[in-house]
């Protein structure tokens, strides 16, 4: 029997299922049945108190509006890890299925969690469907830095690259956001700014955090990042530091040697040569706009 025929009978046994990937491959299964659900490899619990609205779907190119909406327990969905931006953009997908017989069940939506909000213990998660993607502009922006992040598929820069990423044991950290490692001198000042921090182990392993300063002082390096990990670090846990590139033409070419794969314009006009105007006392040859 079918989820239709099943549906038809007017006796039905259905139940909601969700499942949520986070980026760091981690899957997690929630049902708003009195018992756990296993299906597609996947443990549905019916512990983790979470619950949905009624799905909005519309055709055209309107984004499905949806909202998730869960106690915060250490079974399920951790404050902790909402804080921690572990469950941002995470994929979900939700099923209507018999729970007497799971086999019979059909997929009625697929997307990704949008804004978290948290209070008063439990969280609220808007939920994004896959047209959202179709409403991000798209093309290439013509200006002198590229366009590539290091290490995409546009850069093809290889980060594990010798002399282009080392992992250190943590000395100290402060807010999430400065750490300091042992003095590394195979690395000049500065080496790292513009790169990435990626926490491999304890309580912030998987998290990621961009660089704003590489500085080395006395006897010790110190990393700054822009944003807060926004997750406790401790003295020993394993941090991996990458190389960064600010985009510009000459950093390509001496720092990586990839100027091959530079998605930039480096010699595109400035605003200040699109703007200028004839001088007295100026060569007017119509000659290159560089001295």
């Amino acid at each position: 029997m079918s989820l239709e025929e099943h549906l038809a009978t007017g006796a039905t046994t259905i139940a909601r299922a969700w499942a949520l990937l986070r980026k760091d491959g981690q899957v997690l299964g929630f049902t708003d049945h009195d018992r756990d659900l296993v299906f597609e490899g996947i443990t549905f619990r019916a512990d983790a108190g979470l619950s949905a609205r009624a799905l909005e779907q519309v055709t055209g190119l309107a984004v499905d509006n949806s909202e998730a909406v869960g106690a915060l327990r250490d079974a399920g969905l951790t404050e902790t890890d909402i804080a921690a931006g572990r469950y941002d953009g995470a994929r979900i997908r939700i099923w209507e299925v018999n729970w007497a017989a799971v086999a019979q069940r059909r997929e009625i939506f697929s997307g990704h969690l949008g804004e978290i909000t948290r209070e008063g213990g439990a969280f609220r998660a808007e939920l994004r469907g896959l047209s959202e993607a179709l409403r991000q502009p798209e093309g290439r922006v013509y200006h002198a830095a590229c366009a590539a992040c290091l290490g995409d598929a546009a850069c093809r820069f290889d980060l594990d690259t010798p002399g282009y990423s080392v992992e250190l044991p943590l000395v100290a950290s402060s807010n999430g956001q400065d750490f300091t490692f042992e003095p590394v001198t195979e690395f000049a000042q500065g080496w790292f700014a513009h790169g990435r921090l990626i926490v491999k182990t304890g309580a912030a392993a998987g998290l990621v955090g961009l660089v704003r300063l590489d500085q080395i002082s006395e006897g010790a390096r110190s990393v700054s990042l822009w944003d807060s990990l926004r997750a406790q670090t401790v003295p020993g846990d394993l941090i991996r530091l990458e190389a960064g590139c600010d985009r510009q033409a000459t950093t390509c070419r001496t720092k990586f040697s990839n100027f091959l794969n530079f998605r930039g314009f480096p010699h595109i006009p400035g605003e200040d040569w699109m703007t200028a105007y004839p001088k007295a006392g100026q060569p007017h040859s119509g000659g290159s706009w560089r001295s």
